[in-house]
């Protein structure tokens, strides 16, 4: 990951996708990759509204060819494919056990989003938070609505003034007079 703020936020990123009603339906509907599509980039908003570092990891999903690799999305967000033959779980474990060490003596803080109740308890061992799916899921959807208001209302700000509501030959005309040009 290329920054160090002071929360990581790990996504058990199929675990979410089954767990998200919309992106379970994308996935049955149209695909794997539409569903990941969907949840990378809802989380790469939710990332960078919070100012969380993320990854998404995926699992190998019964495929043969070897993944093992990341790709970084935004500054905040990375995704990353675990090999053939690893769990996003056993990955998941792999990050919390490294983060553990390497983190003893700051405040940083490591959260793990997943529904998996062995999953939690694990991380919950290593000194790691947890987070629900459904938590996660209400915490996104809270944040698009917060930013959708607010997108909103600066609408509603700037259609109050008159200059907005005027065709150009209008606005040019009265900035004319305004300079005391005829």
């Amino acid at each position: 990951m290329a920054a160090s703020p002071d929360v990581t936020l790990l996504v058990d990123g199929y675990n979410i996708i089954g767990a998200w009603t919309p992106l379970a339906f994308c996935r049955d509907r149209n695909g794997l990759e539409a569903a990941r599509e969907e949840l990378i980039g809802e989380l790469a908003n939710y990332s960078a509204f919070q100012g969380y570092q993320t990854r998404i990891i995926f699992d190998a999903h019964q495929r043969r060819e070897s993944y093992g690799n990341s790709e970084l999305i935004t500054d905040a967000l990375e995704i990353f494919y675990t090999e053939f033959g690893e769990t996003a779980d056993s990955h998941i474990e792999q990050f919390c056990a490294r983060a553990r060490f390497q983190s003893r003596a700051s405040q940083h803080r490591l959260i793990v989003a997943t529904n998996d109740r062995a999953q939690q308890l694990t991380v919950l061992g290593y000194g790691a938070e947890w987070m629900s799916a459904q938590q996660l899921i209400s915490d996104i959807e809270g944040i698009a609505l917060r930013i959708q208001r607010q997108q909103k209302s600066n609408k509603k700000t700037s259609a109050r003034l008159l200059s907005h509501s005027l065709d150009p030959a209008a606005k040019r005309k009265l900035e004319r007079w305004r300079h005391g040009l005829s």
